[in-house]
């Protein structure tokens, strides 16, 4: 099982508002800030992003290979991943694949992709097999 994961951003105050936007129907609503100084020599700042207790997914200003990664965020529902990929969209995100069944992989697997101001690939999935609707 995944922990979490760390992204490097170009401009952290663009990432911040544009996550917090795409992640507030997920409802992924908690933030962190970490100081670098406190880890081990060398850890960067930090700025996190969870829910239901955890921080997963954090970023740090520093050099982008932007589709380097591919990144899949879980809703809840169909209506989430409608809901998170047209802030996205709104936020300045590139369509990467509009929200539809995805019947390819499967026809209960409906999601939605876009690329982020870096270039990342993230979808936003609703699995109705693996993730209950709440």
């Amino acid at each position: 099982m995944l922990d979490h994961v760390f992204i490097s951003v170009s401009d952290i105050n663009r990432s911040l508002a544009f996550y917090t936007a795409v992640f507030k129907p997920l409802g992924i609503l908690n933030r962190v800030d970490y100081d670098g100084k406190d880890g081990p020599p060398g850890h960067p700042d930090l700025k996190g992003f969870g829910a239901d207790g955890r921080i997963f997914f954090w970023l740090r200003e520093g050099t982008v290979e932007g589709r380097a990664a591919h990144i899949g965020f879980v809703a809840k529902n169909t209506d989430e991943v409608d809901a998170a990929y047209n802030a996205a969209i709104a936020a300045g995100a590139t369509d990467n694949g509009g929200p539809s069944a995805r019947l390819y992989y499967d026809p209960r697997y409906y999601a939605a992709n876009f690329l982020d101001p870096d270039g990342y690939s993230i979808e936003i999935v609703y699995k109705s097999w693996q993730h209950p609707q709440a």
